[in-house]
């Protein structure tokens, strides 16, 4: 008897089994010798996978550094991540590997050197010379958690009991760190070694011997401008401390009853300022420490009749500046009085008699004055303020009236409303982003300072990569942002707002209809984009469609064109298997003519169904004034779908638009919905099982949605890879009709349908539920707006838990047949217009559409599209179905065509043109004729030939289809545990390749069309629906996700890329002098009243110290210096640096060892002249004479 195999995959309508028949097997051959033909390129060593740049704001920022000389910024994060950035295009990622918290950045300034204080008790030493900043030394602090013992000195126990770090400080040309702890004590570290010095300030040595209370953590650290011997401590308490460093004491204690925050010098040294928590700032004489000069409430009430004024909130960080020319400045945040709820965190700048509030948008994180000089004894002349907001960075222009901002040339406004979607283009026509910077150019704010960007240090990379790369962001808001993401950079070019088609809702009852999402309405979830001729189409949250188009012109629309489409596929209900026959499901010709399916997609002008439900009604409500819209992207035409009977209408799931063919299409879990944007009609309106016609593959219950109350959508893939019988799975839906007919009324087939479909529950009682593609989708829309799940396609009982490691449903499913059986939904996950073989008897290709679903069948559709000119616009496009059916396994994810060299075949497009200036008859006539196609080369035979190659991919799977014949060439199953999230087909080094990111975190790469693998790299896992909502891939071996809600993650697969990436990043540190030191003067010089400098290496060395404690501190030598500038350089590249820095080295050596070489010489002329001198004076002199 012969084996039966149940595992074969339907193609078309032949099913190709997979067992090792001679049939089988001699067709596999067939095949193989027909593919060999096709050369290719690609091999594994052409890929490698390495992060380039990323962009956008720092999430969760908690540091702030500058380095005035060389004008660099640092940002550190609460997630241990570092950025640098320079003039605008230098820009630089790092990330502690503890991942702690960063507390406080420290510049060495002008030597290239950074350190940064972590949460975890730790400091780190950046090396800023080399491309890729790396760690040359960590120092780990250790903590007792047990308490010292009474039999334990004073200086041990203070020692042991330091937990964390809470304040650094860095003298200007210093190489000694002073590191205040939170148990109030201060060690100094030696930054070139990175070693503890034994010099200890202890803080029970440095508050008053009567005081019985601790003075709390350190808050400030900083010597004196004009004694480099005098330190000031401040501790949290209220107590600040003046400390003699040489002769280890205190000289004055000042003590306020407040506690404080923040302290600051004068620059002549003779008087601080401290800021505190009752919203106060105080000045004082460093030789008056009874009481304060001054008591300043900068946002106090002043109360009548003397009294103190009302306390305020606390002054977080207060900074006391000056300049030659008029009063100092200070500069505070925080303060403001407690009786401003609701009020926005604010800067204030005093200046003289003056005092300006700035307003900030977020909350103050941190700020620094940009002074003219580094030298802290001098006049600081401060010119602007850099302000680190939660999630912005302001930049304020102190030297013109009304401190203006900077406009901020860096791409940190990504997140200004939330990303919802993103899409990477690379390799775009040249004069796209010149068309895009044009008309944004017009978009720009007025009222920005005039000045340059201050922060302009550093040097652009070179450019290897010479192709215009674009991304696309979509937002919460409806904002559509185009950025140039050319060479590395980023910068934005263009923003769209797709919400002001619509009536804003004033209050929330003014919008019924709303309800099927009640935040972000005008949310943006798919982008379809044609970069030739520039039509733009996007997907709304709230089931709305509108198709762009590009103009330089600006237009006046008086009425919005629209569509409202009723897209919903009911029939009767069937109670049981032995009830009344079910009505025949549609032929494949049913809906070629446009004219029966209009009525459909028009709803009626009433908004209510007869038994009092909503319908007929949109989401949302179209503007009906006219819209001005200037130049850049203008409405073409908006489709919204309709409440049907009181159900809210699906979510869109796929999206796809053709500018050669004037079409848009979209699908939702009912079904499918084609449009011609040119005559602004509808044209195919198909729930998904009219699709199949009479090949459906699945044997449905037909139900109507009225009868059971369930969420709308309920089951979505509920018939998914992996979860079925695989009989049910696999079968052709000729081989076994009597168990897949609609008709369910014969007794002959009763008891075989029941047993199947115990099984199938069984089956699915046991193994649970995988994931899909469309169940990732919706999860993902709950993320952002939590309170859609009542109205969304997927029910609430089938939300999967996002653990990748158990990727099975949480919750069994009901053992009924009629659940699995009535709520089973197949939704639409991909579209693809292209030119090819709809049929295997086609001679010649024609314009179709294929549509992929997440049951993983890919449906193809004829187009049938009138000629050109006039004609296009007056006659119907003639849509119907082909009967062409193929199989997968998993949703399908995405589709493409190759030709016969292997090459992708683009889809049909028009180039761009101008719409809104008038033409010539002859050239608009001409215009309108021209619809260029993709046409195989050999389609004029009219012998039947493997012409065209289809690429689809799947959750699980990958297929190479010959066409027209439909037979499987190669298949890859790309994962048995998890499911791709993302797949595209790719363009790469003049080839073509799969590439695939998974939820388990792999990256993958398949050459086209034999699918081999060529690349497997395990890279991030599935953390958050964040990644898989925006992870994409493009040509040129570049990919891009949303790593945070505020930044953009960019990598590529590309060894090219790779190999060239140092060359591209920019350098931060660039040679600079050091400004002169302030002068002194003469009478300054004369009496000693000037800056006193201290040798701190005679006070802090081991020689006067001693070691410090081997249990107080490890150190942990990094992977920086030479050796990390060996580990970054790679290639032929990093090869002749080293060389050419090798030969600088040996030549600087050379160059030096001659020097010494001549001076030798010119000594030893010299002597021998003194002696030859020496000689003749005493040659004739007796001995008594000398």
């Amino acid at each position: 008897m012969r084996k039966f195999n149940i595992r074969k995959v339907l193609d078309g309508l032949t099913a190709v089994s997979s067992s090792s028949s001679a049939s089988s097997s001699s067709q596999q051959q067939q095949s193989g010798n027909r593919e060999s033909d096709i050369p290719e390129t690609l091999q594994s060593e052409h890929f490698q996978l390495c992060k380039t740049v990323r962009h956008g704001f720092p999430y969760q920022p908690s540091a702030l550094a500058f380095d005035p000389v060389q004008k660099i910024l640092a940002i550190g994060t609460q997630t241990g991540a570092l950025r640098l950035f320079g003039r605008p295009g230098v820009e630089c990622y790092c990330q502690h590997d503890s991942e702690a918290a960063v507390i406080q950045l420290q510049f060495l300034i002008n030597e290239g050197a950074l350190v940064s204080a972590l949460a975890d008790d730790t400091l780190h030493l950046w090396n800023l010379r080399q491309k890729r900043p790396a760690i040359l030394h960590s120092l780990k602090f250790n903590r007792e958690r047990q308490r010292s013992t009474q039999k334990q000195t004073e200086k041990e126990a203070g020692i042991r009991l330091d937990k964390w770090i809470t304040f650094c400080h860095l003298p200007f040309q210093s190489k000694w760190l002073y590191v205040g702890t939170e148990r109030g004590n201060i060690h100094i570290v030696n930054v070139e070694s990175f070693t503890l010095s034994g010099y200890v300030i202890m803080w029970n040595k440095a508050i008053e011997l009567s005081s019985k209370s601790h003075p709390g953590p350190v808050v400030h650290i900083s010597d004196n401008p004009m004694d480099e011997g005098k330190l000031l401590i401040g501790y949290e308490s209220g107590t600040v401390v003046l400390w003699d460093l040489k002769s280890k004491k205190a000289d004055y204690r000042y003590t306020h009853d407040e506690a404080i925050h923040s302290v600051a010098w004068h620059h002549e040294g003779k008087q601080f300022i401290c800021s505190h928590s009752d919203g106060t700032l105080t000045i004082w004489n460093i030789k008056s420490p009874a009481k304060p000069l001054q008591t300043i409430t900068p946002h106090g009430k002043q109360l009548k009749d003397g009294k103190k004024p009302e306390p305020c909130k606390p002054i977080l960080k207060v900074e006391y500046k000056t300049a030659r020319a008029g009063e100092p400045f200070i500069i505070l945040s925080g303060g403001l009085s407690y009786d401003t709820v609701g009020r926005r965190p604010c800067l204030t700048v005093m200046h003289g008699k003056s005092t300006a509030v700035l307003e900030m948008d977020y909350s103050i994180v941190d700020f620094l004055t940009l002074c003219e000089t580094p030298y802290p004894n001098d006049f600081q002349e401060p010119y602007a303020v850099v302000v680190l907001l939660e999630k912005d960075l302001v930049v304020i222009d102190l030297a013109q009236n009304g401190y203006p901002i900077f406009e901020n040339p860096y791409p940190l406004n990504i997140h200004e409303s939330p990303v919802t979607c993103c899409e990477y283009f690379a390799d775009c026509p040249a004069d796209l982003i010149p068309a895009l910077y044009s008309v944004g150019a017009r978009q720009k704010r007025q009222g920005y300072s005039k000045k340059e960007w201050p922060i302009s240090g550093g040097n652009w990379g070179s450019v290897t990569q010479s192709y215009p790369e674009i991304i696309i962001t979509g937002h919460a808001d409806g904002s559509i942002k185009f950025w140039d993401a050319s060479a590395i950079t980023l910068q934005v070019l263009y923003k769209l707002k797709t919400a002001k088609v619509f009536e804003k809702s004033r209050s929330k009852d003014d919008r019924p209809n709303t309800d099927i999402v009640d935040e972000d309405p005008y949310a943006i979830q798919i982008i379809s984009w044609c970069l030739e001729s520039r039509m733009l189409c996007i997907a709304g949250v709230s089931a709305h469609v509108i198709i762009y188009r590009f103009s330089k012109q600006e237009v006046t629309t008086e009425v919005i064109p629209m569509l409202e489409v009723r897209l919903l596929y009911e029939i009767n209900d069937i109670d049981s298997p032995d009830g009344e026959q079910a009505p025949p499901l549609p032929t494949p010709g049913t809906g070629s003519n446009p004219q029966s399916i209009a009525p459909q997609s028009h709803p009626s002008t009433s908004s209510s169904s007869s038994d009092g439900l909503r319908d007929n009604v949109p989401c949302l409500k179209i503007k009906s004034s006219p819209l001005k819209q200037s130049a850049g992207y203008q409405i073409e035409l908006v489709i919204q779908l309709v409440w049907v009977s009181g159900e809210p209408p699906q979510q869109i799931t796929s999206l796809a638009v053709n500018s050669a063919y004037g079409l848009v299409v979209f699908g939702n879990c009912n079904g499918t919905a084609m449009v011609d944007y040119l005559q602004k009609t509808v044209l195919l309106n198909l729930g998904t099982i009219e699709l199949y016609g009479s090949n459906d593959p699945y044997r449905r219950e037909p139900r109507s949605p009225r009868k059971s109350r369930q969420p709308s959508g309920a089951g979505l893939c509920d018939i998914n890879e992996g979860t079925t019988v695989p009989e049910d799975r696999c079968k052709s839906p000729t081989s076994d009709q009597h168990t897949r007919s609609p008709r369910s009324g014969s007794p002959n087939n009763s008891d075989d349908d029941d047993q199947k479909m115990n099984n199938f529950i069984e089956k699915v009682k046991t193994k649970g539920r995988k994931f899909s593609k469309m169940v990732a989708n919706d999860i993902d829309i709950f993320y952002f707006s939590a309170k859609m799940s009542r109205k969304l396609s997927l029910p609430t009982e089938l939300k999967p838990d996002l653990d990748v490691r158990d990727n099975s449903f949480s919750r069994s499913r009901s053992s009924s047949v009629t659940s699995i059986d009535k709520e089973s939904r197949e939704a639409i996950s991909a579209l693809h217009f292209c030119e090819t073989f709809t049929r295997k008897a086609d001679t010649s290709p024609s314009p179709c559409l294929w549509v992929g679903t997440t049951l993983g069948t890919v449906l193809v559709i004829v187009l049938n599209l009138p000629p050109g000119g006039e004609q296009r616009l007056s006659q119907p496009v003639i849509v119907s179905p082909s009967g062409t059916i193929l199989r997968l396994k998993g949703a399908i994810l995405r589709m493409a065509f190759l030709d016969t060299t292997g090459s992708l075949v683009p889809p049909a497009r028009e180039p761009w043109r101008e719409h809104n200036v008038s033409e010539d008859k002859d050239e608009k006539d001409k215009s309108k004729k021209r619809r260029p196609v993709s046409v195989s080369p050999s389609s004029s035979s009219q012998e039947i030939s493997e012409n065209q190659y289809a690429v689809i991919c799947s959750e699980k799977q990958a297929k190479v289809i010959s066409l027209p014949s439909q037979n499987c060439i190669h298949k890859q199953n790309i994962t048995e545990t998890s499911f791709v999230l993302r797949g595209d087909i790719v363009a790469l080094s003049n080839s073509s390749c799969l590439a695939c990111f998974c939820a388990n975190g792999h990256i993958m790469t398949f050459s086209l069309p034999s699918l081999r693998p060529l690349l497997d790299v395990y890279y991030l896992p599935l953390t958050n629906m964040r990644i898989a909502r925006t992870f994409c891939f493009t040509n040129n071996g570049q990919a891009s996700y949303l790593v945070s809600p505020t930044e953009i993650q960019r990598i590529t697969y590309s060894q090219e890329t790779c190999e060239n990436l140092q060359e591209m990043l920019g350098e931060l540190f660039t040679p600079v002098e050091t400004p002169e030191a302030p002068n002194r003067g003469f009478f300054k010089g004369l009496f000693g009243g000037g800056a006193q400098s201290l040798d701190r290496e005679e006070l802090f060395g081991e020689s006067a110290s001693g070691k410090a404690s081997r249990s107080l501190a490890q150190h942990i030598p990094g992977p920086g210096g030479i050796e990390g500038v060996k580990g970054s350089a790679s290639g032929v590249i990093g090869e002749l640096a080293r060389a050419r820095i090798a030969l600088d080295e040996r030549g600087q050596k050379l160059g030096e060892l001659d020097e010494r070489t001549a001076a030798m010489l010119s000594s030893a002329d010299s002597f021998s002249k003194h002696a030859h001198e020496m000689m003749m004076k005493y040659k004739d002199k007796k001995w008594y004479q000398f």
